[in-house]
């Protein structure tokens, strides 16, 4: 971590390190972003971004305003390492090697995580004013950016933030430490980011002197591209990488979850840099592998459990840990840590007990290249359809999936809503949906083909209260000929749940009792289709006992559905049953039973009793599996002795998120 190093430490290591001159730079190329989403802004996370922020004037990064604007951010490419899901990628075949190498570097005391409260940020509109920015030590390595050498030209606003300011700096004014008034030194990291214009300025050693702004170099990053910088080059980081995208932001904490890999400093590493880093500062060399390479990447243990009583804040951060990891980006002099933003928002007990998690919780994977990974070719491709206005409380989602590999999941998902939603096959790219009540509904279609960035795209269903499609269940003459326009929609499999001639509506509740269909036996038209299940003609109204088979729903409060509380799942019977009704369940997702929730009663069957019509189960999240993304969901399958069971099972799913 350079706050460790002094300037000149860091000045001779970066000398050490520099093996490529500017006149041997070598052509970086950069791939195009795959769609992960065709008609919204939907990030790496499966979080729809909204409208792309606009920026009027400085805003510093603790505020209100900044959180707004970098929330709607998508800060580089999903295909971007820094956004790259890495819980799925194998482990280095040194890993065990390399920690315990690490281990030994630090001291006893020291061999935990810790937080540093360091980079901060300033975000500026397009036309900020440019300002004449000397590089007094590595002006051969920074980007002048229309400035004339060893000058720069950067958009500097008078409210420039330094490295841990506030937090890290006492009663000192925004302008004193700007100017380093008490001579404090240190790394004095700059970071500007223009989020209309797609770019960051980074700066190391910056400072505001009688003369103006100096630093020692300065970089700038396309946020719109996967480039990097010249081989060989440095940047504000050692490892020549950005440093705005593995920071760990107030608003991400606060959402729950920090979406991207963060920023890594261990004691020590090798003369090498792997991709996406491009330079090193080391005196140990390359045949050395059990210490790291500068860009190596680290990651959390799955099965570290994360108790339930830490804070949003280390939850979230460790979440980013198991997902998408902990790049090496320079050297620490004595410290395994991460960056934090230094927001005076944060309590001051936020991240402690991140110092308690011992560097054996960690191991280091096998990174990608340029080439590789989410940046290879052959994503899949994501359409959820035209959005809809609809009168009636079901509907079929169509959405189109291009997947070259034919082995991604297909997962629909209620994004947010008013009520809960059941799907007929949420795994399927076109399916039935059921809705309890009027209002607008956000569906998100995805595709996971567990190499490259999950494809997603959405879809809005507007449900107004028009005639409810499924009351028609009481046996009055069915004059309006019911449900027909349910009964196409039938075709995306739910049909299972359709049994007799009222259309495959059951599925939506109320038309459990298919037998009043034979009362208007001249709506016999629209049968034939129906026979599957309706077997003996409709003559015979007898057929009630069959008609006890009942349809099952889950539902669940969506406020119950938050990390740390209990949320109970209802199986409910469209009919009260004669007999015990015993529902077998799975959970399916990424959430483990007993480490991330436990169940009520006997795991993956509920029953309903006789003389009743639901049934519960309590599921008690000890972790985070209820974030986006890392969702759980929940399949019923009816059995029962003495019941009727519709053809392929009567099915209803669920998935539990934690709010859009």
């Amino acid at each position: 971590m350079k706050t460790i190093e002094s300037g000149i430490e860091k000045r001779r290591a970066v000398d050490r390190g520099r093996r490529i001159s500017n006149a041997t730079i070598s052509l970086i190329l950069s791939f195009a972003v795959t769609a992960a989403a065709q008609s919204e802004r939907i990030n790496q996370e499966g979080r729809i971004l909204g409208p792309a922020p606009v920026v009027t004037t400085p805003t510093l990064f603790n505020t209100p305003q900044a959180d707004a604007i970098v929330s709607a951010m998508q800060i580089f490419p999903v295909t971007n390492p820094w956004n790259e899901d890495i819980s799925r990628r194998p482990l280095l075949s040194n890993s065990v090697a390399m920690i315990t190498q690490l281990k030994s570097d630090l001291s006893s005391s020291r061999q935990t995580l810790r937080p540093f409260y360091e980079m901060n940020y300033v975000l500026v509109p397009d036309n900020q004013a440019r300002v004449t920015i000397p590089f007094v030590d590595y002006p051969d390595e920074s980007d002048l950016d229309g400035g004339t050498y060893p000058n720069g030209s950067y958009p500097i606003p008078s409210n420039m933030p330094i490295e841990t300011w506030p937090v890290g700096t006492g009663s000192l004014t925004l302008q004193q430490w700007q100017m380093d008034a008490t001579n404090v030194g240190g790394d004095r990291h700059g970071i500007i980011v223009a989020p209309g214009a797609g770019s960051i300025w980074e700066t190391w050693q910056m400072k505001l002197t009688t003369s103006g702004w100096q630093a020692s170099n300065g970089a700038k990053f396309d946020l719109t591209s996967n480039a990097l910088r010249p081989a060989g080059w440095t940047s504000g980081d050692a490892a020549g990488l950005p440093m705005f995208p593995a920071l760990v932001r107030y608003d991400e904490c606060e959402r729950g979850a920090v979406e991207h890999a963060v920023r890594l400093c261990v004691p020590k590493t090798r003369q090498e840099y792997i991709y996406p880093a491009n330079h090193y500062a080391s005196s140990i060399p390359a045949t050395s592998t059990q210490y790291p390479a500068m860009g190596q990447r680290f990651r959390l243990k799955a099965s570290f459990i994360i108790p339930s009583g830490w804070t949003t804040e280390e939850k979230a951060v460790c979440y980013a840990l198991k997902k998408y990891g902990a790049i090496v980006a320079d050297n620490s002099g004595g410290f395994f840590s991460i960056s934090v933003c230094p927001d005076d928002r944060f309590s001051s007990s936020a991240f402690n007990n991140l110092s308690t998690i011992d560097v054996s919780n960690f191991e280091v994977i096998q990174t990608t290249g340029p080439t590789e990974g989410p940046r290879s070719p052959g994503a899949p491709t994501v359409d959820a359809g035209a959005d809809q206005n609809i009168s009636g409380l079901n509907t079929t989602l169509t959405g189109t999936i291009v997947d070259p590999s034919g082995t991604a999941t297909i997962f629909w998902k209620l994004y947010s809503g008013p009520a809960a939603v059941s799907f007929a096959n949420p795994n399927a790219a076109t399916t039935f949906v059921n809705f309890t009540q009027a209002g607008n509904y956000t569906f998100e279609l995805s595709a996971d083909d567990a190499i490259h960035a999950v494809a997603y795209d959405a879809v809005i269903v507007n449900v107004q209260t028009g005639s409810p499609t499924p009351t028609p269940t009481a046996t009055p003459s069915p004059t309006p000929s019911p449900t027909p326009t349910p009964y196409p929609t039938a075709t995306p499999t739910p049909s299972p749940t359709a049994t007799p001639t009222p259309s495959p509506t059951p599925t939506a509740t109320p038309t459990p009792t298919p037998t009043p269909t034979p009362t208007p036996t001249p709506t016999a038209t629209p049968t034939p289709t129906a026979t599957p299940t309706a077997t003996p003609t409709s003559t015979p109204t007898p057929s009630s006992t069959p008609s006890a088979t009942p349809t099952i729903t889950i539902s669940v409060s969506p406020s119950s559905v938050i990390e740390g509380n209990d949320a109970t799942f209802t199986f409910s019977s469209s009919v009260v049953v004669s007999q015990p009704v015993t529902v077998g369940y799975v959970m399916r997702g990424s959430a483990l039973n007993g480490i991330d929730y436990t169940l009520s009663g006997t795991p993956g069957q509920v029953t309903i009793g006789a003389g009743q019509n639901s049934a519960a189960v309590t599921l008690h999240s000890i972790a985070d599996h209820v974030r986006e993304k890392n969702e759980t969901a929940v399949a019923a399958l009816v059995s029962g002795s003495g019941y009727k069971i519709p053809k392929r099972g009567a099915k209803a799913t669920l998935t539990i998120v934690n709010g859009p």
